[in-house]
């Protein structure tokens, strides 16, 4: 078990770290020294649509289990105790494998729970301990609200534009590695999607209105994709999504749903607004400025056969409607 001031020392290190995975593998060895435990696993609550979901994002242990296991992304075993942990926002206590105890505790988030700590150890951690854990927790939540201010869009509240580039390179390691051990996945899509004439909007009705049309936007992104998809206000009234581990199909579906949600919106003061989108598949040796070209191409050809629609780069090619050199450009909104 780690001495006070190795915790005091080890809470400093994670505590200087900007990338969100370390973070979270920090955090989880850091717990996993402290309380002796067998494993320590760090779960994220996600919304996919309006159903939450809990995601492993980090674990650390003696051996594989099911709480804790190796580190990585996965889904936990569906028990009550993480449920009762949400609901209670509360430490909550059960029996784990072998005769342990396991010990749940909810990370705080701004309103609610952001997540759950899994411990499992030999016994039920002293209420010393427990308090150690929660203050941890707090000054971990505390550092990744940091982050957040410097990593969202003050307005949207989605991810913005010069987070991209980092996002992007740990998708492409990741598509590399899978590749190199021939690994079967999903592709990886990413889509450039635009308001359209929203210079009109902003013009006819003011900024306040416009603004009010941007995070009403984000906000039906947020309802339609899932919690692992990435979202981004790259720019004015442009989004950005990445899809990891999507099929062609799905890609078009998932892209076509959001258009259709926000046609069908009733916005206030302008009732209906609608976007175009262009969309193409990440490939390995991409970098971000190419990647994003293609879909920008994608999104230009949309809006210049009608807006309102989704076009697929590689269909666009395939078909002969684009030449593959095809970069976007800009389109009159009014």
């Amino acid at each position: 078990m780690a001495t006070s001031a190795q915790i005091i020392n080890s809470v400093a290190t994670t505590t200087s770290i900007r990338d969100r995975d370390s973070l979270d593998e920090s955090i989880a060895r850091l717990l996993f020294q402290f309380v002796g435990a067998h494993s320590v696993g760090l779960f994220r609550l996600v919304e996919d649509g309006h159903v939450k979901r809990v995601v492993r994002r980090a674990g650390v242990s003696r051996m594989p289990t099911q709480w804790g296991g190796v580190s990585g992304v996965g889904d936990p075993p569906a028990l009550p105790a993480f449920q009762e942990c949400i609901d209670r926002n509360d430490v909550v206590q059960c029996p784990g494998p072998e005769a342990h105890t396991v010990t749940l505790f909810p990370i705080p988030g701004e309103r609610d729970s952001a997540g759950i700590l899994v411990i499992d150890a030999d016994a039920a951690l002293p209420a010393r301990d427990v308090e150690l854990v929660r203050g941890i927790l707090r000054i971990f939540q505390n550092h990744l609200s940091l982050l957040d201010y410097g990593e969202l869009d003050t307005l949207t509240g989605l991810l913005n534009r010069k987070t991209f580039e980092s996002h992007f390179e740990k998708l492409r390691e990741l598509l590399i590695r899978s590749a190199e051990r021939a690994s079967i996945r999903e592709p990886s899509w990413l889509a450039l999607l635009d308001i359209d004439r929203f210079k009109s909007i902003n013009d006819g009705h003011g900024h306040l209105v416009g603004d009010e049309i941007l995070l009403l936007v984000s906000q039906i992104m947020k309802r339609n994709f899932r919690g692992a998809d990435q979202l981004f206000r790259f720019g004015g009234e442009e989004f950005l999504v990445v899809l990891d581990q999507a099929s062609a199909e799905g890609a078009l579906i998932a892209i076509e749903r959001l258009r259709i949600s926000i046609e069908e919106h009733l916005f206030p003061q302008i009732g209906r607004v609608t976007v175009s989108a262009g969309y193409t598949r990440i490939l390995p040796q991409d970098i971000p400025t190419t990647c994003v070209e293609r879909a920008d191409a994608a999104l230009y050809y949309a809006k210049s056969h009608g807006r309102n629609n989704v076009r697929h780069y590689e269909a666009l090619v395939a078909a002969g409607e684009l030449n593959g050199r095809d970069k976007g450009g800009a389109v009159d909104l009014f």
